[in-house]
C-alpha cells in the first residue's frame, strides 16, 4: 500500500491516480492532532489492529487535485546516519564514517511535506541538499538482530536531510525548521522486500546532483536498524534517514529539489531564501 496524508490531515490510500479517503476506517484518526492520522495507523498496526481498507464506494480525489502533506508530520524521533556512503565520505574528505560516528538525532519540528519550501537560515553560509531513503519503524525495536530488523519496518518514504555547513554540532545544523522534507507518502514494507537495492536520484534546479543505489550503503538498512536499536529503543513511527551519497551541494532561493526513489515515490519541494540573515546576525552570537 501507499498511504498519504492530504487536505488538512485526511488519510488517503493511493489507488492509481486517485486518493481514496480512508480516514474514518482508522480509530482515532480524526483526533490524532499534530502527530497525524497515519501515525495512529502505524501504532494500530503495531498492536495488531491493522485495518483492511475498503476502497469501494469511498470518497476519491485525483492525486493531481490533492494537497499532499508530510505523511508523518511529527515523528517521535528522526535518526540520521552520517557518512553512510563511501563516495560521500570521499567528496567531503572525511576520515570517518557511520561505523565510527554512530547516529544522530534531528528535531521532529524540522519536518515539512511535498510542495512546501525549505527556508534558508543564512545568506552567507552554504546549505546543502542530501537525498536519502527514509525507513519508518513499525514495531518497537530494542537490540534486534540484522536478521530480525526488517520485521520491525512499517514502510519507506523519501527523506531530504537539509544541512547548513557551519561550525555547530551536526544535530543543530540539520534541525532548522523545514530541514526534513518527507513524502510524498509511505510505501508499506511488503511492497519493498529488499530496501538495499533501490535506485535513488536527486535533482536540484533541473540538474541531477545525486544518483546511487542503496546497495552502496556502508550500513545497509538491516544493519542500521540493528545498530540504532542497540543504542536507543525505536518506536512505531520513528524515522531513520539512511544517509546520503555523493553530490551534495548548495541550495539557492527559487530552487526546486526533487528526490526520486525506485518503488517509493517522488518528493518535490522548493527553496526560499528571502528571510535568510548573515551568519553574524544569528541569535546567541558572541564577540571573540
Amino acid at each position: 500500500m501507499r498511504l498519504a496524508l492530504f487536505n488538512k490531515g485526511r488519510l488517503g490510500l493511493v489507488d492509481g491516480d486517485d486518493l481514496v479517503d480512508v480516514t474514518d476506517q482508522v480509530a482515532g484518526a480524526d483526533t490524532a492532532g499534530p502527530v497525524g492520522a497515519l501515525q495512529r495507523y502505524v501504532e494500530a498496526a503495531a498492536d495488531g489492529e491493522t485495518a483492511c481498507f475498503e476502497a469501494a464506494g469511498r470518497p476519491r480525489i485525483p492525486l493531481s487535485e490533492a494537497v499532499l502533506e508530510a505523511p508523518l508530520p511529527r515523528p517521535g524521533k528522526i535518526i540520521g546516519a552520517p557518512v553512510n556512503y563511501l563516495d560521500h565520505k570521499a567528496e567531503m574528505e572525511y576520515t570517518t564514517s557511520v561505523a565510527d560516528l554512530g547516529v544522530f538525532l534531528k528535531a521532529n519540528s524540522s519536518v515539512i511535506g511535498p510542495g512546501q519550501d525549505i527556508l534558508l537560515p543564512y545568506s552567507d553560509k552554504r546549505t546543502d541538499q542530501e537525498g536519502e531513503l527514509g525507513v519508518v519503524i513499525g514495531r518497537t525495536a530494542s537490540h534486534v538482530s540484522t536478521d530480525e530488523a526488517l520485521d520491525h519496518v512499517f514502510g519507506y518514504t523519501c527523506a531530504l536531510d537539509i544541512t547548513v555547513r557551519s561550525g555547530e554540532d551536526r544535530s543543530t545544523r540539520k534541525s532548522f525548521d523545514t530541514f526534513t522534507p518527507l513524502g510524498p507518502w509511505i510505501v508499506t514494507a511488503d511492497e519493498i522486500p529488499d530496501p538495499d537495492a533501490l535506485d535513488l536520484r536527486c535533482d536540484v534546479g533541473g540538474t541531477t546532483r545525486q544518483r546511487t543505489n542503496t546497495a552502496d550503503l556502508i550500513f545497509g538498512v538491516r544493519e542500521l536498524i540493528a545498530y540504532t536499536s542497540s543504542v536507543m529503543t525505536l518506536h512505531p513511527g520513528d524515522v531513520i534517514a539512511t544517509g546520503t551519497p555523493a553530490g551534495v551541494g548548495p541550495l539557492s532561493h527559487g530552487d526546486r529539489v526533487v528526490l526520486d526513489i525506485e518503488k517509493v515515490g517522488r518528493l518535490e519541494v522548493g527553496v526560499d531564501g528571502s528571510r535568510a540573515l548573515p551568519y553574524d546576525q544569528r541569535p546567541g552570537r558572541r564577540s571573540r
